[in-house]
């Protein structure tokens, strides 16, 4: 059984050990050490990563009582002793995020009477899922208070090692699922649990929590927070996009949100007025179309770089002002075409069934109403040819 030396100082960060073991499952080659400072995937916490004689450490888990170390490439064989070095800001990081939570789901369950059911640990925040289907808004600013004035009270971050029969004294947060013994992270009148994970000596070491909202997950919901650095982390990220947003926009900060509003306001109000204008163009050139195709029983057009929905749009209107017309439109893009094929209403014909014999030839897909087909494919063809090719079997 591996020395797992960060049970005993979680800031021990750089150590020499012996190599028990080196072999390869399908995760890769991995390193079994006598002793390890470096924390495997457990209990909601993500592994360390590091290197072992300057070799990348990029996973650990724990297999069978041993803690293997997979590693970017293989030791020299005559390997016998190491030395492991931890990622400071990973596990630093890790300490911050797993204490801060133990914080967070005492402080809802114990003042808001909401337990905690999970906790994920990801890259870039943190998340529990809470036993209830709603939380306020008042309700998170009471328990964000709350949980960073425990931080600021910088109380000890306890951990020990008792039996089953000795954790019966404490007052658990969750009944124990072990037999042996268990360790135990004890915030002493704020927090009792059985964990694994690794934890700074005191609350303070946290720095501050910062919620970023709540989702609803199942019958539950799921809080979303960051703790520690990560804190700065967003703030300087908030910070930079807003200095971004100041440069284009020259009001004071408290003004933006206001602003942004009017802003946005203005722009649906412009997008409105241009779609009407360009519906009352697609019209103009319907009628222009029509016109042009003198009666035609199939009209053709051929355009290049249009826009699918453009097209789909003047198709529609094509079709209203000519029923006894068959409508070929295609529109050349760099690498594909993209095609309409319609009928008007007073034309008994199911336009898919000519779509399924001229889509081959683009290798093509779509599909549609009978009236009303729309597709693309490679361009396999020019725009003309294929339009000639359609209006051959029509």
């Amino acid at each position: 059984m591996t020395k797992k030396l960060y049970y005993e100082d979680p800031y021990l960060l750089d150590f020499e050990s012996m190599v028990n073991k080196v072999d390869q499952d399908k995760r890769g080659i991995y390193v079994v050490l006598e002793e390890t400072a470096f924390y495997p995937t457990g209990g909601g916490q993500p592994h360390d990563q590091g290197t072992i004689n300057g070799v990348y450490v990029y996973d650990v888990e724990e297999v069978q009582d041993e803690v293997r170390h997979y590693i970017e490439e293989q030791l020299p064989k005559d390997t016998l002793q190491v030395n492991g070095r931890v990622d400071e800001k990973r596990r630093i990081d890790h300490m911050q995020q797993h204490c801060g939570q133990h914080i967070i789901s005492a402080v809802f369950e114990d003042q808001f009477g909401i337990p905690t059911t999970s906790f994920h640990l990801g890259k870039d925040t943190v998340t529990i899922d809470l036993d209830t289907d709603h939380l306020s808004e008042h309700t998170l600013q009471q328990a964000e208070a709350r949980v960073n004035q425990l931080i600021f009270q910088n109380e000890p971050v306890e951990t020990k090692w008792v039996s089953v029969e000795e954790a019966q004294a404490y007052p658990l947060r969750k009944a124990l699922s072990v037999d042996g013994d268990i360790r135990l992270v004890i915030i002493p009148g704020i927090d009792y649990n059985g964990c694994g994970g690794t934890h700074p000596r005191s609350t303070g070491e946290i720095m501050a929590v910062k919620f970023l909202g709540w989702t609803k997950n199942k019958q539950q919901v799921r809080l979303e927070f960051v703790c520690g650095y990560r804190v700065l982390d967003r703030l300087e990220e908030k910070h930079r996009i807003l200095s971004e947003v100041k440069q284009l926009i020259s009001r004071p900060e408290q003004q933006l949100p206001e602003e942004v509003n009017q802003l946005i306001k203005e722009s649906k109000e412009k997008d409105k007025r241009l779609a009407e204008m360009e519906e009352h163009l697609l019209q103009y050139e319907a009628r222009e179309i029509i016109s042009e195709a003198e009666n035609a029983q199939v009209i053709v057009r051929v355009f290049k770089d249009r826009m699918f929905k453009t097209l789909q749009s003047l198709g529609k209107l094509i079709t209203e002002k000519a029923p006894n017309s068959y409508l070929i439109l295609i529109s050349e893009q760099q690498e594909q075409l993209q095609f309409v094929l319609a009928r008007g209403a007073e034309i008994d014909r199911n336009m898919n069934e000519i779509a399924k014999e001229t889509m081959p030839l683009i290798e093509g897909k779509g599909g549609g109403k009978p009236e009303f087909v729309q597709g693309g494919g490679p361009r396999l063809l020019d725009g003309a040819e294929f339009a000639e090719q359609i209006k051959r079997i029509l």
